[in-house]
């Protein structure tokens, strides 16, 4: 019988218990480096425990505190594209795509060469930050964020910008005030291009942006707005664009542009918007980013990340209060939810079940070794979550129910194969510890020793965080 056969049948027989103890000690440290981190990695269970659970939240809080290891650092730096301007990038990839159709076998290579150096450098700093950083909340905001304000890599020049527009708008603002990201996502060339907003104007308007950014980026769907709403929004934000000749000869990445505003008065959410140009589309960010109904939204979206898949209505309202009383800082709305009791109540350990890339990068944590960042790309797309790669604005689904299938987990268990060969049970067994039930423990004991490790990683148990 094959290992990819045998796997599956012993995985039946450990499906996961909700534990009926609270959690304490090592349990609540393999909790929070389940969902602050992207799993502990060996050591990590014994090192959180041992300084306490609301320490190690304190401090993931606080990444600037903790150094980033001189291997990690040393090979962002190397990156090309990690490292320039946007409008370099998005320069390189213009020549290359643009080049004639009749070209030679050494054009071909060219742009080959620059595409894959584009998509590739971009996916690796993403994985190697995810498995390799001490700042681990912060990789796992970056997941949240990026996902939240979406962008498809696959459209046109967002294939050169979506590194900019995790780096430059994503990243800096992770745990900030959300009207800072949101003000940083709207004014980024790849946010423009992928929704359209950039070639928006009075006697052209383009409604996609308007209405994600009330529908996914702030309030939600079906929170009392118009369709009429969705239009006078677009029309505020009219002339918000980018010039490519610009962004690349001297990386201008944002440029409202008056001839294209719609200077007429307009009728949003009840009230009247006067002609002030840039100022309409600003004033409207200021409005989202604190209205009741995006604090309630977003605080729904961040509990269902880390809590449960049906979060529970009393802590989002705790979240949602903390928001508006804080104006929308992130990090005092984390806080709420990182302290509270439901957070860290015994039956919500284990009651996420990891998506792809969740699954993928705690897989690579626990094995203890330096993440073969290759494998696992082609993974993740064989999973259905390549990086940057998600085509509609809602971004990938966090819950079991979009990622539990037959299939995903066959691929999953192959993966758990692969990393079991090179990663010995000693040290998945040091990295999971006590997240791992005894019985899953007694059945990888009991099975040949080539095959324990993949055991560990493939089981029921670490599906879940």
């Amino acid at each position: 019988m094959s290992v990819f056969r045998w796997i599956p049948l012993a995985m039946l027989a450990v499906l996961p218990q909700l534990q009926a103890a609270p959690l304490a000690g090592e349990q609540a440290a393999a909790h929070v480096l389940n969902r602050l981190a992207f799993g502990p990695r060996p050591g990590d269970i014994q090192r959180v425990a041992q300084m306490g659970v609301q320490r190690y939240i304190e401090e993931q809080l606080a990444p600037e505190s903790l150094p980033m290891p001189e291997v990690l650092s040393t090979r962002l730096q190397s990156m090309e594209t990690l490292n320039e301007p946007a409008g370099t990038t998005l320069g390189k990839f213009l020549e290359v795509r643009n080049m004639r159709r009749d070209e030679d076998e050494a054009f071909k290579a060219r742009r080959r060469e620059v595409y894959a150096r584009i998509n590739d450098e971009g996916a690796e700093a993403r994985l190697l930050r995810a498995v390799e950083s001490p700042r681990q909340l912060e990789e796992v905001m970056t997941d949240f964020w990026f996902n939240h304000f979406n962008v498809f890599s696959g459209k046109g020049e967002v294939r050169a910008l979506a590194v900019s527009f995790e780096r430059d708008a994503i990243r800096p603002h992770v745990f900030g005030s959300f009207r800072d990201l949101l003000g940083a996502t709207a004014h980024h060339p790849a946010m423009l291009f992928y929704l359209d907003n950039w070639v928006s104007k009075a006697n052209g308007l383009n409604e996609n942006y308007a209405r994600e950014l009330m529908e996914l980026h702030t309030m939600g769907a079906d929170q009392g707005y118009t369709q009429k709403d969705v239009t006078e929004l677009a029309r505020m934000l009219t002339g918000w664009t980018y010039r490519p000749r610009k962004l690349v000869s001297e990386n201008e990445t944002f440029w409202f542009d008056p001839k294209r505003h719609d200077n007429g008065a307009k009728q949003w959410l009840g009230w009247t918007i006067r002609a002030n140009g840039r100022t309409e589309g600003e004033y409207a960010l200021d409005v989202l980013a604190v209205h009741p109904a995006t604090a309630k939204h977003v605080s729904y979206r961040l509990a269902q990340y880390f809590v449960a898949d049906v979060p529970p209505p009393a802590l989002v309202e705790r979240m949602a209060r903390t928001w508006l009383d804080t104006k929308g800082d992130i990090r005092s709305v984390l806080r709420t939810m990182f302290t509270s009791p439901e957070f860290m109540d015994d039956s919500t350990a284990g009651a996420k079940f990891k998506t792809p890339y969740q699954y993928v990068v705690s897989a690579a944590r626990a094995s203890g070794a330096m993440p073969e960042v290759k494998r696992m790309q082609q993974v993740l797309n064989r999973l259905g979550m390549p990086l940057y790669g998600c085509q509609t604005p809602d971004g990938y689904k966090n819950t079991q129910e979009a990622w539990l299938n037959p299939d995903a987990l066959a691929m999953r268990i192959g993966l758990a194969t692969s990393l079991g060969q090179n990663a010995s049970i000693e040290t998945v067994q040091a990295a999971l510890g006590s997240s791992i039930s005894p019985r899953t423990q007694e059945l990888a004991a009991a099975s040949p020793e080539k095959l324990r490790s993949a055991l560990l990683l493939g089981s029921p148990d670490f599906m879940q965080r």
